[in-house]
């Protein structure tokens, strides 16, 4: 037991020390793989020239602009939401890197500037508009004050917050105004550099030319190396650099979209609905249970509003027959009349709105009973003389026509909701009732109507042609089978060659693929394919995704780190350029020493071509986008002589003599006043122009949205 104690008492310190070197090599181990709460789990989303940028702060702006879109009915897919996520990113680009602009130059907004910009001449439009009085239309600078102290004073946090980060949103635009006005007005062009520019401009030339294009040898004649692609790339580094990481793939799809057999299943079961539809009750209700894919609309639509196929049958229908199946786009369909009527294909209508709901939100504003009772005791102001327009500015909620007098002018069938349109159709032109609608309660004036035209009500029973559990099966099955069987980029190449380039089904390239995408193009939309890809190696074969009507199987070819591009990634870009440099030198191997323009023509095979009013500046039809031989002809050691060298022009090598330089006469040019209007357009220009892009090229972003989403 002594001997125990002693090593307890000799080396406890030190195995205490070896244990926590090992526990630290562990954390590591995870921090470095990405186990860790050091890796995957940072919630840092990105930095902006050092800045950290929180996930759950940029997340909730993201969805508050979803849920914003949302309620303004657009669609939220894919494209939407990659859409907003590069807007709030490219968002919180530019409030950090102007905040550095304003932070460096010392730009602030003082207190009174804030008051002035507020209750000042010029008002924020939103504060004008509830503000101003709907008599005179003059802003009550101290009601609005009123009603912004209030608020300080009273409201609740989460109020208060709002309302800070809105003065937030004025300050930080007044900023913005103030430093693109600095730099518009920065804008200067010296006196010589206009004297110069009506100098370059009166210069005219003659020439006479040989010219053989890079056409004339053919491609398979010159072979570009990936070493002069590599040494091209090293010379012209900053022409090939890329901020972000991308990928190449090459893929194969396998079709999972429906067959003849299919096709006929979904015609054999509208038919069998087609006679259960035609004596319906309720054709609404049926099109409903039966899941018809043109959902019923319970209104009527304008002869000239419809747009399907069949229209004229359709339309001459009697009440209750039906018509179909028809083909429409991917779905069979059966038309049922449901009515006919002559109405007007627009109304125009004020109106006063007492809200008791948010449909898109579902929260109650006003209880039913009460707001019934102001919607009644407004129509008895109404009957008993009282002013429209002044009950719409006190009484209204509707903010979309509150400062118009509750007016919307000419608007047509189906726009408003249901019972509201209903009202303004048709009732006759004068009508002022009380319609309640999901929003509360309306007091509805119809003050015109115009169009009249043969109105219908139609059902549709749609069912649309999807592929069969069998088709649907056979896809995948195939695309498992080729996916199992590929297990690299070589595998992958064999197997397409051996077993599927002998059906007619195509090996396909995507390229540039950067992490944030969320459609490849060719492929379709597939967030989740983009992850994939980036989550493998190059080499790696991706497991088979569906996109849209097909299993697609992809293999990683390329992955180009950010940096300076790879030779691969590179060659599309660089191989035409070193391909007509080798043409080049073997034209001019060729051709030997110039001496007259007609030995090369001799040697060249070439005819030789002359072009009179050649311009320095501005176009020259002849020779096009040739400035080398331009600036040729222009430098006054060349003229009245062959150049001595052979010109490696963009379409091909030139041999130029220089028959004549001249200059135009100049009119009485104003240099004061040409100065003044460039200085003019230039600003012009400036104020149409973000510093954003200018200010991106030497700012230190980081991004890695590509982790959370």
């Amino acid at each position: 037991m002594s001997v125990i104690q002693q090593i307890r008492d000799k080396y406890a310190r030190w195995a205490v020390v070896a244990i926590a070197v090992s526990l630290l090599g562990f954390i590591m181990m995870d921090a470095f793989s990405g186990r860790s709460g050091f890796g995957r789990n940072s919630t840092t989303i990105g930095k902006i020239n050092g800045k950290k940028i929180d996930f759950l702060d940029f997340d909730r702006k993201v969805k508050s602009q979803e849920e914003m879109y949302k309620q303004q009915g657009y669609d939220m897919g894919e494209a939407g939401r990659q859409q907003v996520l590069e807007s709030v990113w490219e968002g919180e680009i530019s409030q950090q890197l102007m905040q550095d602009q304003f932070d460096e130059l010392g730009m602030t907004i003082g207190k009174k500037e804030l008051t002035d910009m507020l209750f000042g001449n010029n008002p924020p439009q939103d504060l004008k508009q509830r503000f101003t009085d709907p008599n005179t239309g003059v802003y009550n600078a101290a009601a609005a004050q009123q009603a912004i102290n209030e608020l300080r004073k009273s409201a609740k946090p989460e109020d208060k917050a709002q309302f800070n980060e809105y003065l937030g949103s004025l300050e930080f635009g007044r900023m913005v105004e103030k430093y693109t006005s600095l730099l518009t007005n920065s804008t200067y062009f010296p006196k010589w550099f206009v004297e110069k520019q009506n100098v370059d401009n009166s210069l005219l030339g003659s020439a006479s030319f040989v010219t053989v294009p890079y056409a004339s040898i053919v491609d398979s004649a010159v072979k570009v190396s990936d070493d002069d692609i590599k040494k091209y790339i090293n010379e012209h580094k900053k022409d090939f650099e890329q901020k972000d990481e991308t990928r190449s793939i090459n893929y194969v799809v396998f079709s999972a979209a429906p067959t003849a057999a299919d096709t006929a299943a979904t015609l054999a079961q509208v038919e069998a609905l087609k006679a259960q539809f035609a004596s319906a009750t309720d054709p609404g209700s049926f099109v409903t249970q039966q899941g018809s894919t043109i959902p019923y609309y319970d209104a009527y639509v304008g002869k000239s509003k419809i747009q399907v196929p069949n229209k004229d049958t359709i339309v001459a229908l009697p009440k209750g027959a039906v018509y179909g199946p028809y083909q429409d786009a991917s779905s069979f369909v059966v038309a049922r009349m449901v009515d006919e009527k002559v109405m007007p294909d627009s109304a125009k209508v004020r109106h006063i709105l007492v809200q008791t709901h948010n449909p898109q939100t579902g929260q109650v504003m006003l209880d039913d009973s009460t707001a019934k009772k102001r919607i009644d005791s407004i129509f008895l102001a109404l009957k008993g003389g009282a002013n429209f327009d002044t009950l719409v500015a006190r009484f209204s909620d509707d903010a979309g026509s509150k400062e118009n007098g509750g007016l919307y002018d000419y608007f047509p069938q189906g726009k408003m909701v249901k019972a509201f349109n209903d009202f303004a159709f048709e009732k006759p032109v004068g009508s002022r009732e009380i319609v309640k609608t999901e929003f509360g309660y309306h007091l509805i004036e119809v003050l015109g109507q115009k169009g009249q035209e043969p109105h219908y009500k139609i059902a549709y029973l749609s069912k649309a042609i999807v592929p069969s559990s069998e088709t649907d099966a056979a896809a995948a099955n195939a695309a498992n089978q080729f996916a199992g069987e590929s297990t690299n980029l070589k595998a992958f190449n064999a197997n397409y060659d051996k077993n599927l380039k002998a059906k007619g089904i195509n090996k396909l390239v995507a390229q540039d693929i950067r992490p944030m995408d969320y459609q490849i193009t060719g492929v379709g939309a597939s967030r989740q394919m983009v992850k994939a890809i980036f989550e493998a190696d190059k080499g790696d074969v991706i497991q088979p995704e569906r996109i849209g009507d097909n299993y697609v199987v992809a293999v990683v070819t390329d992955v180009n780190e950010a940096g300076v591009q790879s030779v691969n990634h590179a060659r599309a870009t660089v191989e035409p350029i070193l391909r007509n440099q080798k043409k080049a030198a073997q034209i001019k191997q060729r051709l030997g020493n110039v001496t007259t323009l007609e030995t090369a023509s001799t040697v060249l095979g070439q005819p030789i071509q002359n072009v009179d009013s050649l311009h320095f500046a501005g176009p020259n039809s002849a020779l096009g986008f040739e400035s080398k031989v331009i600036g040729a002809v222009f430098n006054a050691a060349n003229k009245g002589k062959v150049v001595a060298d052979a010109i490696e022009g963009q379409s091909g090598v030139f041999i130029v003599r220089v028959n004549n330089t001249a200059t135009a006469p100049i009119g009485n040019a104003n240099v004061d006043e040409q100065r003044r209007m460039m200085v003019m357009q230039a600003r012009q220009a400036m104020m149409y122009r973000s510093p954003i892009e200018a200010l991106k090229q030497n700012a230190d972003i980081k991004d890695n949205r590509a982790k959370f989403y």
